[in-house]
Formats: C-alpha cells, structure tokens, sequence
C-alpha cells in the first residue's frame, strides 16, 4: 500500500533523562517534525538543544515519556531483545564518531554483509555498497583501524545504506571529520539517499553546510523546534530570533576582517528550562508576553509572529 502521508511524522515527542536524586531532564520537550520520502531535512541548533536526543528517540535508541513517532505509518517503539517489527529496520543511523561506530574487530566488508542480510539482498556484495560511497572494492577485506576519519565514516555510510533504508540519520555525521572532508561526506549522503528514494534527516550545528544539502531545514531550541521552512526562505528570511542570531554567526568569507555576531548567553539547563518562551532571556526582542506564556503554534513558534484567530479556528 503506498505511503500518502509524511514518511516520519514526530507529533508532541518529550524524551527525558532521569538520573536517581536529580531532577528530570526533558532533552525533547514536545518536538515536532515530519520528513517526507525524498526529501532532505536539516536539523539545526547549537550543542545542548536536544538534536541527538531526538535522533536516537527516532530509531528507538531513547524512549519517549509522551507523543508519538511514526515511521511509514508504524509507530517506533524502544529497541529491546525481540526482533523489532520488520517495518522499523528501514530506519537507519549514521552516528557522530566514525572511530566507536563500527566494530574494530570485523573487517569491514562482513559489517556491511550485515544490513545486506537485514535487507534480504542476496545479489549486492559488500564490495558493490563500498563503491557505491566511493572506496575501492578491495578494502572490504580491512579492519576499520586502516582508514582515516573520512574513509570510516563514508564506511558507516555504507553499512546504513546496505539495510535499503526508507529513512536515513545522520546525527552530527560531519563534525568529526577534517573540513576538506565535510562537504564531500555531506553531499554523498544527499546523493545516496536521493538515487534511493529515502527520506534523510541531516543534523548538524553548522548551517553553511545544512543549506547546500536540505531542502527544509528545522530549527531547534531547549527540547522544541521553534522555526521550519524551505532552506532558501529561511535562510533569506529568517522569522524567528534565534534563527537569525544563528545565521548571523555564520563566518563571511568576505575578506572585510568582520567576526560574526555572537548570541548571548548559553542553552539554559533543561532540567529547570525559563518560564514562557524558552528564549526569552537571550532575546533582544522579547516582550512581556514573551516571559509569561510559550508560544505552542508553528511554522514559527515566536509571539512576534502569532497567527491571526481565524487561522486557529
């Protein structure tokens, strides 16, 4: 039966981290999000906002105290010992450190054989996906000790790729990488999920490289996603504050010398988030209303752009 609706639809998700004797910690505090199949998504934010969280909530890694996640119409549940419902293996990850992803004592071509088996595909070799990211067929047969950083992450690339996902995650898959190597890794994930038809969510904290890859780009802040928007729109108009002091401390290759402008202030603890709008205290907008209730409505989740009434009705 063909999908009609968005491939992941993430609807009020709140993932919380408890520790005994300290308070709960709400990384995802009512996220929502939805990726359509063939479609690049970036997801944004600085360190701390609850990207990876969310990223691993998404594969079933974390699990959620409410909302929901669905992935092709099938909700994702928490992975546990039983084999998880054969819909779910579509999701696959790209993690952050190609250096603890992949197992340092398996060749690298019996890792990838692996989503191989969980796609069913008898007629790929493990050779065939590694040409596929660009690496020579024969190293296969290596340990992941023999590759550089670039090489072993276009390696993990592969071994997601060879599950045939429906969607593709990289969380941070770039920012352990040289910069020479960045975009490249970047684009080959966009190229590769587009030549299958999957849907890709790309996060990432650097948004010069999220804007040649996405076609949407998510704006997340303190648990919640608080701007989306096709990436040209948002990026030549930015709504919503912290968006913009984002974009703003982008460096410019202008050779003028200027540095970029530096948001103020720090992610506050998600243990004890502000009341009202979460970023309030760091904006130089806010207003009254802006400290005493938080905006729950989108595209843009800010006062300054609350919806007329009769488009709530």
């Amino acid at each position: 039966m063909p999908l009609t609706g968005p491939l992941l639809s993430v609807e009020d998700l709140v993932v919380e981290h408890r520790t005994p004797g300290r308070p709960v910690v709400r990384a995802v505090a009512g996220a929502g999000l939805q990726v359509a199949a063939g479609e690049v998504v970036g997801l944004v934010g600085e360190s701390g906002c609850g990207k990876s969280t969310l990223a691993r909530a998404l594969c079933g890694l974390h699990g959620a105290a409410s909302g929901r996640i669905l992935v092709g119409g099938h909700p994702v549940t928490p992975l546990g010992l039983r084999r998880r419902n054969p819909a779910l293996t579509g999701v696959q990850m790209v993690f952050q450190d190609p250096y603890s992803s992949l197992n340092p004592r398996r060749r690298v071509g019996a890792q990838i054989a692996d989503g191989l088996r969980t796609a069913g595909d008898t007629a790929t070799s493990p050779a065939d996906v590694l040409e596929r990211v660009g690496l020579p067929r024969a190293f296969a047969g290596r340990y992941p000790h023999e590759f550089s950083g670039g090489q072993r992450q276009r390696i993990a690339i592969a071994r997601a790729l060879a599950a045939r996902p429906s969607l593709l995650i990289g969380d941070e898959p770039i920012s352990a990488l040289d910069a020479s190597a960045q975009a490249q890794v970047a684009r080959l994930m966009r190229d590769l999920a587009m030549e299958s038809g999957a849907g890709l969510l790309f996060i990432s904290h650097d948004l010069s490289v999220v804007r040649l890859i996405a076609d949407r780009i998510a704006v997340m802040y303190l648990g919640k996603v608080v701007e989306t928007g096709p990436t040209a729109e948002v990026w030549a108009d930015p709504r919503h504050p912290y968006t913009r002091a984002l974009l703003a401390a982008i460096p410019s290759p202008d050779g003028a010398g200027v540095l970029p402008a530096e948001l103020p202030g720090d992610v506050p603890d998600p243990a004890d988030p502000p009341a009202g709008c979460r970023f309030h205290p760091r904006c130089p907008l806010a207003m009254d209303v802006c400290r005493e209730r938080e905006p729950d409505f989108g595209p843009v989740a800010c006062w300054l752009h609350e919806p007329e009434p009769s488009s709530l009705s």
